[in-house]
């Protein structure tokens, strides 16, 4: 178990509280291409083959693990089996908002999670959707040249979703891994935020169905009807004129 000094730290993310103003005038930055309940569901070798992807980087806390945790959780242990088979352990990483920043004392944590899950964590300085020269940079040597050329895989719309979209990555949006009892030690502030943003992007009502109808294109992937990246197993979303993918619809 991870420590959880960084609960508190997590919270203040200057870069997430600078970009909402983009987010407001543009809030389909905020809407990703794929959305599905965990990283089990998408089919990476397409992702790989089809769309130009190079890397995958996933967030870890209710994407990998349980929150602070360092085991991975049963629901997305598959997916990231597939994801390591397909591009390989050295271009899969972890992008976190806690370890591996400045928060992670001598990263500490970072090092604790690369031994107890293999994956290497992104050390990087600005907090997502920051952070972009640290992630180009891990992979230089990996054949990736273009951020376009990365899918950028989390629970979270305004940091997860954000980050990649502001830089042309494939992104995908799965649901928490954890809830009631289970999520009990996730980040309050966290919790309430991403209840926040599902509901607002996912529920019923004309202003997330504008959003998602003006989701921006990934410059290589041109939709599900083109490629398909979520498998049959997963609930998919068909929507009319839009590559975006939502089951809640």
């Amino acid at each position: 178990m991870l420590s959880l000094r960084y609960a508190m730290v997590q919270s203040i993310n200057t870069k997430a509280i600078l970009t909402l103003a983009s987010v407001v005038r543009r809030p389909y930055l905020a809407s990703p291409h794929i959305h599905v309940d965990t990283i089990s569901e998408v089919n990476y070798q397409s992702m790989r083959d089809f769309c130009g992807i190079k890397a995958v980087i996933f967030d870890k806390d209710n994407t990998l693990t349980a929150p602070y945790d360092v085991t991975i959780h049963e629901k997305a242990a598959l997916g990231l089996s597939r994801a390591l088979d397909v591009f390989g352990h050295d271009n899969v990483a972890i992008l976190s908002n806690s370890a591996g920043t400045k928060d992670d004392q001598d990263y500490e944590d970072a090092i604790k999670i690369e031994k107890e899950l293999g994956i290497n964590v992104i050390r990087h300085d600005e907090k997502k959707p920051g952070g972009l020269d640290e992630v180009l940079d891990h992979f230089k040597g990996q054949g990736v040249e273009d951020a376009s050329e990365l899918c950028m895989v989390g629970d979270r719309l305004l940091t997860d979703v954000v980050f990649g979209n502001l830089y042309g990555m494939l992104t995908v949006h799965c649901l928490p891994l954890c809830s009631g009892e289970d999520n009990a030690k996730d980040n309050k502030v966290a919790s309430i935020v991403r209840t926040v943003e599902n509901n607002v992007m996912y529920k019923d009502w004309w202003f997330g169905k504008m959003v998602r109808k003006r989701t921006i294109p990934h410059k290589v992937w041109l939709g599900h009807d083109a490629c398909p990246l979520v498998f049959d197993t997963g609930e998919e979303i068909s929507r009319e004129d839009s590559p975006l993918q939502d089951k809640n619809e």
